[in-house]
């Protein structure tokens, strides 16, 4: 166990920030995920640009890699097109 406080302070700093993280990841898999389910052009043309935005932030906060962002972006769009 941490004995000094600057160590001890990390440990919370490093809880709190892995309970965000953890939930931005989930609202933003789940934002992909009902962006893949719809079938609506229009409803799917208003979805892709959120879900772009969510997942740029996750990829800017080092949540997910960059590069799992830009291919999720490119399989969205594709399914999009393709309504």
């Amino acid at each position: 166990m941490a004995h000094h406080l600057s160590a001890k302070k990390r440990i919370r700093q490093t809880e709190s920030k892995r309970v965000d993280n953890k939930y931005f990841a989930r609202t933003t898999r789940n934002a992909v995920k009902k962006l893949r389910e719809t079938t609506d052009k229009e409803a799917a043309n208003q979805q892709y640009p959120e879900v772009v935005g969510m997942l740029d932030k996750l990829a800017k906060r080092s949540i997910i890699h960059k590069n799992k962002a830009s291919n999720l972006k490119s399989k969205l769009a594709k399914h999009v097109n393709s309504l």
